[in-house]
């Protein structure tokens, strides 16, 4: 088999994937093994026809993979750094960007539809440019920057010369404790879906190709994430992953009880995407039909969706009186 064929690619992904469902762990190593696949194959490309490339690079990924919580299907969140500034260099990493994503979408993996991607000007810059364009989104704060070092802090390398992204992702922390920025961060992140009514109800669509679901990425996953986040740029965690992300955190700001309580339902929450998701496609992964629930998983959800907000809350107050 060819594994410079991107077609060839998602048929290993559509093969591998039946055995790796089961945990979230080895699910998401096996998606970093498919886009490693995706990348060589766009570098070998790029090679042959203009060159072996101008300059060390790092290629990152973001959101759900650069935190390694991607459920079964998944979409493109990534970007790229090369250390030579130069327009010869510019134009040649976004040809590979533009690769990229066109493989990984051959692969099985959807582009963002937020153009989030290396074949975005915005995410494939030199060194230096990034540099720069960390500083500008620092000192401009607005809505929309806030929300691109939001997305930043998610990066993790998965291929290239990940000292690229660590001096970045050093630039990106210091600017925003030096800035004081936490607060609007914290302004960024504070819309989130109610997955529970006040009479104790699951709330689910009401309309569309949904209805009758909850939806788990609003409900329950974005009061983790945001809230271990926060409290990354807070004590200065460069890891990604949520759990790991809480694990890291002093006692000083979260109690081993707590950091336990959160780590406990952010990995029941996995599990439960997981098991009860729909996974016809990448839409479908974050909704839950309660219908099919048993009482008893209706109650375990109810539990995560709690504890996913009373994090939330906990890191808001902390933020707020500072």
């Amino acid at each position: 088999m060819n594994f410079n064929d991107y077609s060839n690619i998602n048929a290993i992904r559509a093969r591998g994937l039946s055995d790796v469902t089961f945990s979230n762990d080895q699910l998401n190593h096996f998606h970093d093994l498919i886009y490693e696949q995706v990348i060589s194959a766009a570098v070998s490309k790029l090679s042959k026809e203009f060159g072996n490339p101008p300059s060390p690079f790092c290629f990152f990924v973001m959101g759900s993979a650069g935190r390694m919580e991607q459920s079964i299907w998944s979409d493109q969140d990534h970007g790229l750094v090369f250390k030579t500034n130069s327009n010869e260099s510019q134009e040649y990493f976004l040809k590979l960007g533009k690769e990229i994503a066109e493989g990984l979408d051959l692969a099985g993996y959807k582009k963002c539809s937020g153009s989030v991607m290396a074949s975005n000007p915005l995410w494939c810059k030199s060194l230096k440019d990034w540099e720069n364009q960390l500083g500008l989104w620092v000192g401009v704060s607005s809505w929309e920057s806030i929300r691109y070092l939001l997305i930043f802090a998610d990066a993790r390398t998965i291929y290239g010369d990940h000292s690229l992204l660590n001096i970045l992702k050093e630039k990106a922390f210091d600017e925003v404790k030096r800035e004081q920025l936490l607060l609007r961060m914290l302004h960024n992140t504070m819309f989130l879906k109610k997955g529970v009514g006040v009479l104790g109800q699951l709330l689910v669509e009401t309309h569309g190709a949904f209805t009758g679901s909850i939806n788990l990425k609003e409900t329950a996953f974005f009061p983790f994430v945001n809230a271990a986040r926060l409290l990354s740029f807070y004590e200065g965690i460069k890891e990604t992953p949520t759990l790991s992300r809480i694990s890291l955190l002093s006692d000083v700001v979260m109690p081993h009880q707590d950091k336990s309580l959160y780590s406990r339902n952010f990995s029941a929450l996995l599990d439960y995407r997981l098991k009860h998701g729909s996974h016809r496609d990448y839409d479908s992964g974050h909704y839950v039909n309660i219908n099919k629930l048993a009482k008893d998983e209706k109650k375990a959800l109810k539990e995560i969706l709690k504890v996913g907000e009373q994090f939330y809350e906990h890191v808001r107050k902390l933020l707020e009186r500072k």
